[in-house]
């Protein structure tokens, strides 16, 4: 899309960018990076997984693992990779992208009556709620838009276009959950429906990741020869999902969709050898998947102050 078709596209809700070199800047970080937001670049754009916090330990199995024939082999692997199967954290990771002219929030997590954290955490990154341009919407469970409207249902990123994948977005209006109400179904008039493969914003395309809700989708983005993947919940859990090839979540409403789903994206971004995030991978939630035996392994990034 050409420079000018794109702000016009946009409606002007653009802002002028900090690039300097051909790096990606981005705002001045008010905190430390790591503390509750995680920056780096690609290429031209400056990448944040901003953290809406943890939850409470809690069991992982069968949730995070819930074929009955592999619940010996899921507690053994977790056990050997120093977790708990009986009170284990969950994290909980939107993605924040700076494009310069737009910023595409990725996912709005659960909210602040529900002890989300991604609005304190964007301002220590920088941000104000009023500098989201985009917001989209990998799926419509609750710690995904649970953010999206504050305590009074107002828009929580009052300046964002809304965007959803048209699948996922067609499900969860017809068949519409407490959160769904609070949340998608009085934005409905301000939601653009998504299809597969489309360039959402310059760089930044659709990818369909079917099987954890009925039309869920995840993001690739490219800028200057780099590659992130962004899965939202589309990996699973970040041992189990990998390590096993036909494992599924109790949470995954077609599991042997997303059984396929997995496979797929995991060969891959291995094969790309891509940077991904996933939402509930451990903090701060950005590496690498290779082959390992007959699975896959994450790989986590180096950290950088």
């Amino acid at each position: 899309m050409k420079r000018r078709t794109f702000i016009q596209a946009t409606g002007g809700l653009l802002f002028s960018g900090f690039f300097l070199g051909g790096q990606a800047q981005g705002r001045s970080p008010k905190g430390v990076n790591g503390g509750g937001f995680y920056r780096f670049s690609l290429g031209s754009v400056a990448a944040i997984v901003l953290s809406d916090g943890q939850s409470p330990p809690g069991p992982l199995l069968p949730n995070w693992g819930a074929n009955p024939e592999l619940q010996e082999a899921f507690r053994r692997t977790l056990e050997e990779n120093f977790l708990n199967p009986e009170a284990t954290r969950n994290n909980f990771n939107p993605v924040l992208l700076d494009l310069g002219e737009a910023r595409l929030l990725v996912d709005t997590g659960r909210g602040v009556a529900a002890g989300g954290r991604l609005l304190a955490h964007l301002e220590l990154a920088g941000y104000a709620p009023e500098d989201i341009t985009h917001v989209f919407l990998t799926h419509g469970h609750p710690d995904h838009i649970g953010g999206l409207v504050d305590g009074e249902g107002r828009p929580a990123f009052p300046r964002a276009a809304y965007l959803m994948g048209e699948v996922d977005l067609d499900y969860w209006l017809k068949n519409p959950s407490p959160a769904v109400s609070r949340t998608l179904v009085p934005l409905r008039e301000r939601i653009r429906a998504v299809r597969e493969g489309e360039e959402i914003l310059p760089g930044v395309r659709a990818v369909a990741s079917y099987g954890h809700t009925p039309g869920h989708m995840s993001l690739e983005v490219a800028s200057q020869g780099q590659k992130l993947f962004v899965f939202g919940d589309a990996a699973g859990h970040y041992l189990l999902s990998l390590r096993f090839s036909q494992a599924y979540l109790g949470f995954d409403m077609d599991k042997a969709e997303a059984v396929r789903t997995r496979g797929r994206l995991f060969q891959k971004v291995a094969e790309e050898r891509s940077l991904v995030t996933a939402y509930h991978f451990p903090w701060p939630a950005l590496g690498r998947i290779r082959r390992q035996g007959e699975g896959y392994e994450f790989v986590p990034a180096f950290f950088e102050f």
